[in-house]
């Protein structure tokens, strides 16, 4: 009697995937891939599109992160964040240099929408809206402050975000 081999099992989490991954939706996804490259230096690992052109599945890696982008498909409920008049979603991108990566992502297209500045939190921070209507948050991490330092802080300050 023969056995057939058995593959090696799958591991749960892909090598080179955090638990977590940002999967966005974009009117023009290939548009999009080219504006993280120029903006955050992104790198493509994969692109899968559909017999239309559209971008089915695709992901890139921006530090030691992977993100993953579709086109939209308003007909199949999919829909980015130019259909939906803005997102809820930020997404917060730790750089080495917060004014650089920002200046980068700006000439790139971006629509600003508050320049780095230092925040009470120990960060220097800012924000801008991509081509695409999502906001990110790009920061440099410059000093470590205490859960209550950052709450007499806060009590002092307004609400923020993108919109």
């Amino acid at each position: 009697m023969t056995t057939s081999a058995q593959p090696d099992a799958a591991q749960p989490i892909p090598a080179a995937m955090h638990t977590i991954t940002p999967h966005l939706v974009c009117e023009g996804a290939a548009a999009a891939m080219a504006y993280y490259q120029q903006a955050f230096n992104a790198v493509e690992t994969m692109r899968l599109p559909g017999p239309d052109g559209k971008i089915m599945h695709a992901s890139m890696r921006i530090g030691d992160s992977t993100i993953m982008l579709v086109d939209d498909f308003p007909e199949h409920g999919s829909m980015g964040p130019k259909a939906l008049k803005g997102s809820p979603v930020t997404l917060h991108l730790y750089v080495a240099d917060v004014d650089a990566v920002y200046a980068q992502a700006i000439a790139a297209g971006g629509e600003a929408k508050m320049p780095p500045q230092d925040m009470f939190w120990g960060d220097r921070y800012g924000m801008l809206v991509d081509p695409f209507g999502h906001c990110w948050a790009i920061a440099t991490h410059q000093r470590d402050v205490s859960t209550e330092e950052i709450m007499r802080a806060m009590a002092q300050q307004g609400p923020g975000g993108c919109g």
